[in-house]
């Protein structure tokens, strides 16, 4: 079976960053869109991973092959913020975890204790914020999974969370992380042999999971930026008297393409050492208890 296990509908909310913190929104896909979006493009099973967010799976729910995730906004002890998949969550699960989200310690204790399949998400990548040498180690030591396969970050990105999956035996899992429905399903997590929603999670708890699908571009990031920009107009016609500042966009996208590629280089040989610290993080369980 194949599922997309990054994807964002309208209830990822605003835009976080400047300029555009409080301008337009994370995304414009409506949840029913995106499902249709996934399911043509051979998806098995469909779930969103909103930020910080399940109101989009209120729309879904219908849908047999639906499952509620989420992409929890995570502050690691070192002050630093990162983006964690937690998979297949009821709506209680959701409030307990929103509730804990700036308490790592707390927060990866509770998805153990729940039972919950979770993953890191585009950790070799700057769009949280910087990284601390010793977030390598808490990372390394709470998450039993890695997303290796981003269909917005770039190869190098890419390969970094892959050298790190292997170098800490790390299951791992794919997806389009996609704020378009051009986008949506353009990388996915494939379990092999899963014939429902049980088996399939069943397989990514056991490593059985490949991923798939191409990596991101500047080119595709280009084209999304415009596609959010020309949503942003429709949805607030006020916001047309920016168009002239559309002509930047493509040195806005290159400027952040030139960022991802400076610190996935910056940290390509400098986080090993650190990869398998004997750091733990109280209220932790260790790694074998997912095996």
């Amino acid at each position: 079976m194949r599922c997309d296990l990054h994807v964002h509908s309208w209830y990822s909310g605003m835009c976080l960053p400047p300029p555009f913190r409080g301008l337009c929104r994370e995304s414009y896909s409506q949840p029913e869109d995106v499902y249709h979006r996934l399911k043509r493009r051979g998806m098995d099973l469909v779930t969103l991973t909103d930020h910080d967010s399940i109101e989009g799976a209120d729309e879904l729910r219908r849908y047999p092959d639906f499952f509620t995730s989420v992409e929890v906004t995570c502050t690691l002890p070192s002050g630093a913020a990162i983006h964690a998949g937690v998979y297949d969550v009821s709506e209680r699960q959701h409030a307990e975890i929103q509730r804990r989200r700036d308490d790592f310690p707390a927060l990866v204790a509770y998805l153990r204790e729940q039972g919950l399949f979770f993953s890191l998400h585009h950790f070799f990548s700057g769009l949280t914020g910087a990284r601390k040498r010793e977030d390598f180690a808490s990372c390394g030591f709470a998450f039993p999974a890695v997303e290796t396969r981003n269909g917005h970050m770039l190869p190098g990105s890419n390969g970094q969370a892959a050298r790190y999956a292997r170098r800490l035996r790390k299951r791992r899992v794919g997806g389009s992380d996609a704020h378009t429905l051009a986008s949506a399903g353009t990388a996915y997590t494939w379990v092999p042999g899963a014939r429902d929603k049980h088996e399939f999670l069943q397989g990514l708890r056991r490593g059985r999971a490949r991923v798939c699908g191409g990596c991101g571009s500047y080119f595709k990031l280009t084209r999304d930026a415009f596609l959010i920009t020309g949503a942003m107009m429709r949805e607030r016609p006020w916001t047309a008297t920016l168009a002239p500042f559309l002509a930047i966009l493509p040195a806005a996208t290159f400027v952040n393409y030139a960022y991802e590629l400076v610190f996935t280089r910056y940290w390509r040989s400098r986080w090993e050492p650190f990869a398998k610290s004997p750091l733990r993080c109280a209220g932790t369980a260790p790694q074998e208890s997912w095996a």
